[in-house]
């Protein structure tokens, strides 16, 4: 199967391109740096030539509302309309978990603008919405960082590694488009400003992590899967141990 990950050369794009291929399908990455402007269309028609199945996991590079939802309306749109063209049977969306109980965020409006378009196309959809990844604790350091302390915002979640989620998306391109994907999250919940303190100390980062106030656009614990959400590991613990944190903690010294 030809497999189109828009969004290929990202945190979740290069897992998802990774486990499409050690199962055997050849992948094209919709990227910017692979000749495909997904804002514009530049290189989109020749890509999809023969792909059967879109992977989406595009982001835009701000999280500031208005602009995200123009990204999220034109990419989506672009791809249903292109992807028809060529004769895509499946496009697949990655969103996530708890986005329409947080109305007042201006991100998570944009994602569910996102759903809507994605859902609304000629191409039949499928999206999955997953909770914050595993690495979500490390961006947020980045995020917030000022010289070595960060001041991580307290915020209770159930974490699941972007490695996970790639290979459940995959998992979707074999089988029939279905709307609604079951929410996909890790085993446990925690605070994560602990979650970032314990990547510094796994790490021997010389970062203090402070709390921060949590977001009041994002209810307490609305980012927590309901009943019916699938599990899946890693667990976070085991996470740390992996080459895949120790990638991470080599870019936040």
């Amino acid at each position: 199967m030809r497999i189109a990950v828009a969004g290929g050369t990202g945190m979740v794009g290069h897992y998802v391109v990774q486990a499409a291929q050690a199962r055997g399908h050849d992948v094209i990455v919709l990227s910017r740096a692979h000749g495909v402007d997904l804002r514009t269309g530049q290189g989109l028609e020749s890509a999809l030539d023969g792909a059967t199945v879109i992977i989406d996991v595009t982001n835009p590079s701000t999280t500031q509302g208005e602009a995200a939802s123009a990204f999220f309306t034109e990419v989506p749109s672009r791809l249903q309309a292109v992807g028809a063209a060529h004769g895509v049977q499946h496009l697949i969306s990655l969103s996530i978990v708890g986005i329409d109980r947080a109305p007042a965020h201006g991100y998570y409006a944009a994602k569910l603008r996102q759903e809507q378009v994605t859902l609304a196309g000629p191409v039949p959809a499928t999206v999955m919405r997953a909770t914050q990844f595993h690495e979500f604790a490390v961006q947020m350091l980045r995020r917030t960082r000022q010289d070595s302390v960060a001041h991580v915002p307290s915020r209770r979640v159930q974490p699941v590694a972007a490695r996970t989620v790639a290979r459940w998306l995959v998992e979707l391109a074999s089988e029939a488009a279905i709307g609604r994907a079951p929410d996909l999250a890790g085993p446990a919940q925690a605070d994560l400003v602990d979650l970032a303190r314990a990547f510094v100390r796994r790490y021997g980062l010389q970062i203090t992590v402070t709390a921060a106030p949590a977001d009041p656009t994002i209810p307490p614990g609305a980012n927590l899967p309901t009943a019916g959400a699938r599990i899946d590991g890693p667990t976070f613990e085991q996470w740390l141990e992996s080459d895949d944190a120790a990638r991470l903690a080599a870019y936040s010294s």
